[in-house]
């Protein structure tokens, strides 16, 4: 059982790295600059991969994450000499108790050698189950530190911190503290992938649609419903209010939505998925109405998915032509100019400089138009999306 005196996990941890979990859009924008985040989108319209433009932001949370777990392991043996060997317990105290902070259900995870989807998967989210998996994990630990002692001689050290600070080596401890920092790393790896992939959705998709013409109506008042668009907002129908035009699951399904002209526009589904599963996003947009009442008007309705990358054998470009759909992917250089032929071909009139460009032109002309995007106003309805979101689970 934990000590009435021991702190809870949260507080062994420094406030540096509690905002490094925590960290949001917002975080990125502080940590690399407006610029830098308008150079990612530059790449990223340009057929660059996302993942490689934000790796260097994810490692540098992953290692800063990783040594704070030392200092987290440094600072609960000094509140308690037999930390270590009963943080399994503490842990699976944190868990079961339903009065504890987010940052506290992490560390506990993590401390179990957990993530979020492990605890669904492995516990089932079923909170009896957990004094069994931390009586095995326990004993998992103990009779691999024991065979290890065997197999590579005793381990002995101390990692000191300050002369206050010091940690013991064994090999039980490095076998929980190496848990941890592995179930650290899927975490936040899950997490960043879900941050950057729904921020840079918006700010792609606002800066692509300027762009291309369209002004972006963030009012909510329709009086003039040509040649505007609005962002979705995660979970709320379209952040700027215009989602009971549309009724709550027409607008929340679409990432955007076009209003070319009086009877005419087209939504667009976003995602940064990889070519082994495509499938969601035609499952997401295959639930469109092709046609739909806007303030007592009939629209028609075109559909644009833009993906990363289609495998293959996948049957994501067929299966969307049945309902309708045009797929464009992300990995194609200078994509953008494939999504202006698509669209002059879904809008009747609808035309654009990038139709007929060479394609050695198109680089520096969106880079060019780029600067003139109002980019904080799709980084505020990023920003919007992200309100009532999860921390970091992967």
């Amino acid at each position: 059982m934990r000590s009435k005196s021991m702190p809870t996990l949260e507080n062994l941890l420094s406030s540096e790295a509690l905002e490094l979990i925590k960290a949001t859009g917002i975080d990125l924008i502080e940590t690399v600059g407006l610029e830098a985040v308008r150079d990612i989108v530059l790449d990223i319209l340009c057929g660059r991969n996302i993942r490689s433009s934000t790796e260097i932001l994810t490692r540098r949370r992953i290692v800063a994450l990783n040594l704070a777990l030392i200092d987290f392991v440094a600072r609960g043996t000094a509140a308690d000499p037999d930390f270590i060997e009963r943080l399994p317990h503490i842990a699976a105290e944190v868990l079961t108790s339903k009065r504890t902070s987010k940052a506290d259900q992490l560390l506990a995870l993590w401390a179990l050698g957990l993530t979020g989807k492990a605890k669904q998967n492995v516990l089932r989210d079923d909170l009896k189950s957990v004094p069994d998996y931390r009586d095995r994990y326990v004993e998992t630990c103990n009779h691999i530190a024991e065979r290890s002692g065997k197999l590579y001689g005793d381990l002995s050290g101390s990692i000191k911190l300050t002369s206050r600070l010091e940690v013991n080596l064994n090999w039980l401890v490095l076998a929980y503290l190496f848990n941890m920092i592995g179930s650290q790393t899927l975490t936040i790896r899950g997490s960043e992938k879900s941050t950057y992939g729904k921020f840079f959705e918006k700010l792609i998709l606002g800066s692509l649609l300027h762009i291309l013409g369209f002004s972006h109506e963030s009012s909510g008042e329709l009086v003039q419903p040509n040649r505007i668009f609005w962002l979705s907002s995660s979970g709320r129908g379209a952040s700027d209010g215009t989602s009971s035009r549309l009724g709550d699951t027409e607008a929340r399904e679409s990432d955007a939505t076009i209003l070319y002209e009086p009877g005419r526009g087209v939504r667009i589904d976003i995602g940064f998925i990889g070519s082994g599963n495509t499938e969601i996003s035609l499952d997401k947009v295959s639930r469109y109405r092709r046609s739909i009442e806007l303030d007592g008007q009939p629209w028609f309705m075109g559909t644009l998915i833009i993906v990363d990358r289609i495998g293959p054998k996948s049957r994501l470009p067929e299966n969307a032509a049945r309902i309708g759909g045009t797929i464009v992917q992300m990995s194609a250089g200078y994509w953008p100019k494939i999504v202006a032929e698509t669209l002059s071909t879904l809008l009747t009139g609808y035309s654009h400089p990038l139709q007929d460009m060479d394609l050695d032109d198109v680089g520096d002309f969106l880079e060019a138009k780029l600067k003139e995007v109002p980019l904080l106003d799709f980084i505020k309805s990023a920003l919007d999306g992200e309100q009532g979101r999860q921390n970091p689970e992967d």
